[in-house]
C-alpha cells in the first residue's frame, strides 16, 4: 500500500481512535517502517474512495495468475476496469500473484 498524499502531519487534524492491543501490534508487524498510523491513514483512504467510486485500480491484468467465476451477491466494483456489478451479475475474482483476491 501506498500513501494516498503525502500531507504533514503538522497539517493533520488530531484525532482518537481505540484500538484493541493486538490489533495494534498486528498493524505495527504489517507497516514496519512506514508506522502504523500511516498504513491506517491508506486503509482509510482506500475505504473512501472505493466507497465513493473514486478508487483507481492497484491491479493489472497481468497481476492476476488464476480466476474463479462469481456470482456478486451485493454490488461490487471490478478492480481492473471500475465498472458496478450488480447484484446477482456473474463476476470474476482474481488471484493475484501476491495472494490477493
Amino acid at each position: 500500500m501506498h500513501t494516498i498524499a503525502r500531507t504533514p502531519t503538522t497539517d493533520m487534524e488530531v484525532t482518537s481512535i481505540r484500538l484493541e492491543r493486538e490489533l495494534k501490534d498486528k498493524l505495527k508487524e504489517i507497516a514496519g517502517n512506514q508506522g502504523y498510523q500511516a498504513l491506517i491513514r491508506d486503509i482509510l483512504w482506500n475505504y473512501v474512495q472505493q466507497k465513493s467510486g473514486e478508487w483507481k485500480p492497484r491491479f493489472s491484468r497481468s497481476d492476476i495468475r488464476a480466476s474463479i467465476a462469481a456470482t456478486a451477491q451485493q454490488e461490487e466494483r471490478c478492480v481492473l476496469t471500475g465498472q458496478l456489478i450488480q447484484p446477482q451479475e456473474p463476476m470474476l475474482l482474481g488471484l493475484t500473484r501476491n495472494g490477493d483476491m
